[in-house]
């Protein structure tokens, strides 16, 4: 039998909202995982892309496999899926692992649902690569901001109320029209929630530029009197301004969550969700798709008017959008993230450091392991050879293969798994 567990090596995206140099958890895991790989102190680290997708397809360390990519290596393995994932995902990998350093906004976007999806990726190939949705989860790994889902309506509308520059850009029409609308009536505030984000999204370029640049000019000098601006959600205005100068992304702080996660928390961004990740750094799983709407805070391609006709204007609080994880009634260690898609579910492992030897038990479906903390040897009986764990270590683990670990470690190991649980 070929090898059916073995370590990879994973691709980097420098994208230009990626934190820099080893301040990137990204490049630190790098760095750690492989001693002779050089990190550039001036280049982003966004992210590490541990998968088989075609623009970042993992490179396989084992030189007794023949196939050099992971990508190739399930093309010519299709079992190793495990019977239920190959069948349901067509003989495909069906989720992209990742790990994000986030140093400035990342646009505001949403990812269609798959009927969507294959409308865009027909009409417009160039910018929706695929016709399959994307659905991801975030959890974090040192505190991590987002903005996610419409806020509740009494905060969108107390924020009409104290930032005139904003309801100058959604005209006083449309913020009666919020502002009247009542909680007993559902799909009435979610109708006047799509006008006037809409009309926000729409604005003229000039009109809005102005507005943003009064705002900002005001909000400052507030702050320079030292003068409470959180009414106006001053501090968040003024560092997405600082970042995006003159950008409509800046006005969406008053329409969307605030979502802030310690370690360990999660978010899950269902299809059409706005949702824009801030900073810090996360480990995320997606489904295996590229396909992202964006309108704002970004240099991209932009779709406003797709954006706004997709997006679920449902408001909800920013507690309702933190997803919770589950401890395993079988194993201590692990805690399940499951979101409610069949396409990937994470586990996070915390091993404490009165265990030296643990198993990372056979799931049915292959999987990808990334140590965040500690060092072991692992063994298997579908390794090669024993295999040396440490901080950044990525291994690609075929269906119903375990591992046993062999801690060397004081303090114990922080794991992520990223698998699909049909």
């Amino acid at each position: 039998f070929p090898p059916a567990v073995f370590p990879l090596s994973c691709a980097v995206q420098s994208y230009s909202w990626g934190k820099v140099g080893l301040e990137s958890e990204v490049a630190k895991l790098v760095a750690s995982s492989d001693p002779l790989v050089q990190i550039q102190p001036d280049r982003p680290y966004a992210e590490l892309w541990m998968g088989a997708h075609p623009r970042g397809d993992a490179v396989i360390r084992d030189n007794r496999i023949p196939q050099k990519t992971l990508g190739q290596w399930i093309a010519d393995n299709p079992a190793c899926l495990g019977a239920k994932v190959k069948d349901a995902f067509q003989g495909r990998l069906p989720f992209l692992f990742k790990v994000l350093s986030v140093n400035t906004a990342l646009s505001i976007q949403a990812h269609p649902n798959k009927e969507l999806a294959a409308k865009l990726h027909a009409q417009f190939p160039e910018h929706y690569p695929d016709a399959n949705h994307k659905p991801e989860m975030a959890i974090a790994l040192t505190p991590f901001e987002g903005l996610c889902g419409f806020r509740p309506v009494e905060e969108i509308v107390s924020f009409l109320q104290t930032v005139p520059e904003l309801r100058a850009l959604i005209g006083e029409v449309a913020a009666e029209q919020l502002e009247r609308s009542g909680s007993d009536d559902p799909r009435g505030v979610s109708a006047a929630l799509r006008v006037c984000f809409t009309r926000l999204m729409k604005s003229e370029k000039k009109f809005f530029v102005d507005q943003l640049n009064m705002l900002v000019k005001r909000i400052s000098q507030e702050a320079a009197e030292g003068k409470d601006t959180s009414g106006s959600n001053g501090d968040l205005l003024l560092r997405l301004h600082s970042q995006y100068p003159g950008d409509i992304g800046c006005f969406t702080i008053y329409f969307l969550n605030l979502v802030r996660l310690e370690p360990g928390e999660a978010m899950f961004l269902g299809a059409n969700e706005p949702h824009a990740y801030l900073q810090g750094d996360c480990v995320e799983c997606m489904a295996c798709s590229d396909n992202t709407v964006r309108a704002g805070l970004t240099p991209k391609f932009i779709d406003v008017l797709t954006l706004c006709e997709m997006l679920n204007y449902t408001p909800t609080p920013s507690s309702s959008k933190i997803f919770p994880a589950a401890q395993s009634q079988l194993d201590p260690s692990v805690y399940l993230y499951d979101p409610p898609v069949p396409d990937f579910a994470i586990m996070r492992i915390e091993i404490p450091p009165s265990i030296k030897l643990y198993l990372v038990s056979a799931v049915d479906s292959a999987s990808i392991l990334l140590v965040i903390q500690g060092t072991a040897v692992g063994t298997s009986t579908a390794a090669a050879s024993e295999m040396t764990l440490r901080r950044g270590s990525v291994l690609f683990i075929s269906a119903n293969e375990s591992i046993s670990l062999h801690l060397s470690s004081p303090d114990g190991m922080l794991l992520f798994r990223a698998c699909c649980l049909l």
